[in-house]
């Protein structure tokens, strides 16, 4: 049988935490020489010593430190357990693993998931950066449990729960000092061709990738989010579509002009997703926390 128990590595950390067999048998509520006893078994059955004397404290072994150091992980452990025990008896899941979509910034969402803390601090969560495709993907192959800002429809797998939350208007944009600005608009696909464009990779591992918006596949840049394409943009480096409320302040500043174009495509429906068979209680919660989110969508 394994010498080791959760109540011996609690008397070990309480010693080394209050220096004294006598201070941690106070914390504890124990007598000391029950804690001597806990100790001197311990170390009979690991054939170690953990403590030796420096003065009047009682000091760890390097045997010792490394079994209270190893030891406090496994504490932590078993508190985690049995609170995501009481979690999950009580409806709640212990982690939730969430897709953003890169069309929303992050800031929109954080303070929900600061206030899901608040109401059960012990959840895990895992949030991830999706884009086009990728988010619906990292839904269907149970990457995570929640898509948000998902583009479009679900591609029609069975199983996937979602609604209509934001239709978010594109704007095609260029850097104030970037030489498509002086072409007569609306700008012609023909003119597009002729200057790259700043394109956000899909991040979908197994299926084929989406495109939507771009105009010129000839000559692009490829980005990882939307928060770098956006200032790609802004340097000049290409041209294209982005979210208007993404970048109401460069446009405001003059950092980027909107260009008008005749593609006339420029709306994009978002969809919030999750799984039928998903009933926990934070992705509910979050579920209607966030379908009370909106934001500025008027191009003005």
């Amino acid at each position: 049988m394994n010498p080791l128990t959760l109540e011996a590595l609690q008397v070990l950390d309480a010693i080394d935490r209050k220096g004294s067999f006598a201070s941690a048998a106070t914390s504890l509520n124990r007598v000391p020489s029950a804690l001597s006893y806990t100790i001197h078994k311990l170390e009979q059955d690991l054939g170690v010593s953990l403590f030796q004397k420096q003065g009047r404290r009682s000091v760890l072994t390097n045997a010792g430190r490394h079994l209270m150091q190893q030891g406090r992980e496994l504490l932590i452990a078993a508190e985690t357990l049995a609170d995501s025990t009481i979690q999950v008896a009580t409806g709640w899941e212990p982690r939730l693993r969430i897709a953003l979509d890169t069309i929303i910034p992050a800031e929109l969402i954080l303070p929900l998931i600061n206030r899901l803390y608040e109401i059960q601090p012990n959840i895990e969560i895992d949030l991830t950066e999706e884009v086009l495709g990728g988010t619906w993907e990292a839904l269907d192959y149970d990457r995570v449990d929640l898509a948000i800002g998902a583009i479009g429809t679900a591609p029609g797998h069975k199983g996937i729960r979602c609604f209509d939350w934001l239709t978010v208007k594109s704007v095609f944009v260029a850097a104030a000092d970037h030489p498509v600005c002086q072409h007569p608009q609306p700008l012609s696909d023909s003119t597009i061709m002729q200057y790259r464009s700043v394109i956000v990779r899909d991040s979908s591992r197994h299926e084929a990738p989406l495109s939507r918006g771009i105009l010129n596949k000839e000559r692009f840049i490829h980005v990882e989010n939307m928060e770098q394409k956006i200032q790609a943009h802004c340097l000049g480096m290409g041209i294209g579509f982005v979210p208007h409320f993404r970048v109401k302040q460069y446009l405001q500043s003059g950092g980027l002009v909107s260009l008008n174009v005749e593609y006339t495509d420029t709306e994009v429906p978002l969809q919030i997703a999750w799984k039928k068979s998903n009933r926990g209680q934070a992705l509910n919660w979050l579920v209607e926390q966030i379908k009370q989110v909106t934001v500025d969508t008027s191009v003005v």
